[in-house]
């Protein structure tokens, strides 16, 4: 089946899946057509500012507010304790995780690997993985500590929402605001990738400044799904994430029984193959933010809560320049994974759904190998790297790996010793 979208980034969308579903001139009427329910389902306080208020109104078969009560549910892997272990400075670097063998769902697969902040102080991120080999069927899940940046690397998902469903395979991305209730298929069966929970303000697209009026992530290009209700009943469970852990619900129907909707505060998707990527044509590797597809911004101008960067496809024509990213050290932290082919900086050793984490002032850069071809490169002639994705999320706040993260076979005890070969050259005689 084909699936429609509306497209734009936090537009003022309306769907309707029978006509006339939406109210005219007003929100909440006496009686709603179809005999629905009106529900707000709102992003932001109801006083922000205009032009960062979100909020959407839901026409439904029930409220949502109609389950039995929530009672805690135990998950050996997903959570938010961030502190039960210390914050290292080292370099870590982990193995792709391993498909289960046992039959695993989405949110039964999902694996924390670090994080900083928390639901409670409304800042700061969790980073998890996922791995699954069964859809959810009769199962629904919310997060109402933060909104969701699903990043597949194997497998395609079908994510069915109250405002309809978003069709995702490897190189796009999902963004499920906090709160919205969901559930998710697995379209070959099998499938991993990464999610970064964002408890700070919600991702926007980032100020271009000198770049001008386009580049980088177009608004266009985001895709919004169309209404699209289930109207089933039966024995169905719905999951919550609250203040760091799990809760679970006995619901009597489908909670995907939205009709028809109207506002801004909305899923949407996004194909990253579609990025304008901005590069240097004199000299210099720029700074990675430049490569900035979404952006969470923090109290502190300029600085954020989250950037979410991806390092597609792209020529490298700089002259007289070491073209891949420098050595350095950052006063932000930087979780990174791999969706698909090879990191330029990287040689070896970093696989597709493997990831890496440099905390705040750790020194990093390419490793031996990539450093001692890209100084033997011939920069007369421009550089095609083809047939890669990587990504980062990067945050002002120290990433805290977990106890579970550290001690997992996948970490690679001898990460550091791709730095090892890096040997002194130094001769004062030969500027």
């Amino acid at each position: 089946m084909t699936l429609s979208y509306q497209s734009g980034f936090a537009n003022e969308f309306a769907s309707e899946a029978l006509a006339g579903v939406l109210p005219v001139g007003r929100n909440s009427p006496q009686k709603v057509p179809y005999g629905l329910y009106a529900e707000q389902l709102s992003g932001t306080a109801f006083t922000a500012p205009r032009h960062v208020n979100r909020r959407s109104w839901l026409y439904r078969l029930r409220p949502s507010a109609v389950h039995k009560p929530f009672e805690p549910l135990a998950h050996a892997t997903f959570h938010n304790r961030f502190d039960e272990a210390p914050a290292t400075p080292n370099q870590l670097r982990w193995d792709p995780r391993a498909l289960p063998a046992a039959p695993t769902d989405f949110v039964d697969g999902l694996y924390t690997m670090a994080g900083n902040g928390g639901a409670a102080a409304q800042h700061g991120v969790g980073i998890h993985v996922y791995g699954a080999n069964r859809s959810m069927e009769n199962r629904f899940f919310y997060d109402a500590d933060g909104e969701l940046l699903i990043v597949p690397q194997q497998g395609r998902l079908s994510i069915a929402t109250e405002f309809g469903v978003l069709e995702l395979e490897p190189q796009e991305i999902a963004l499920i605001p906090r709160g919205v209730r969901f559930r998710v298929e697995l379209v070959d069966g099998v499938a991993r990738g990464y999610v970064c929970e964002n408890f700070g303000a919600m991702l926007r697209l980032p100020d271009l400044g000198p770049i001008g009026s386009n580049g980088l992530a177009n608004a266009r290009d985001f895709l919004t799904p169309v209404a699209a209700y289930e109207d089933r009943e039966g024995d169905f469970e719905l999951v919550a994430k609250f203040q760091g852990g799990l809760w679970r619900a006995d619901i009597g129907h489908s909670p995907l029984d939205v009709v028809g909707w109207h506002g801004n505060y909305v899923p949407c998707k996004y194909d990253l193959r579609r990025f304008n990527t901005i590069g240097s044509i004199s000299y210099d590797h720029p700074d990675p933010s430049i490569f900035t597809v979404l952006t969470s911004p923090s109290d502190t101008p300029g600085t954020a809560n989250l950037d979410f960067v991806i390092f597609p496809p792209r020529w490298l024509v700089a002259e007289d320049t070491f073209r891949p990213p420098w050595f350095h050290r950052n006063i932000a932290s930087e979780f990174m994974g791999l969706v698909h082919g090879v990191y330029d900086a990287k040689a070896g050793g970093f696989s597709p759904g493997g990831a890496s984490l440099h905390n705040a002032m750790s020194g990093h850069g390419p490793d031996a190998a990539s450093f001692d071809k890209a100084t033997r490169a011939d920069v007369s002639k421009p550089d095609h790297i083809v047939d890669t994705m990587a990504f980062m999320f990067e945050t002002r706040a120290v990433i805290r790996p977990t106890a579970q993260a550290l001690a997992a076979s996948e970490l690679q005890a001898h990460y550091y010793e791709c730095w090892q070969g890096l040997k002194k050259t130094f001769d004062p005689a030969k500027p």
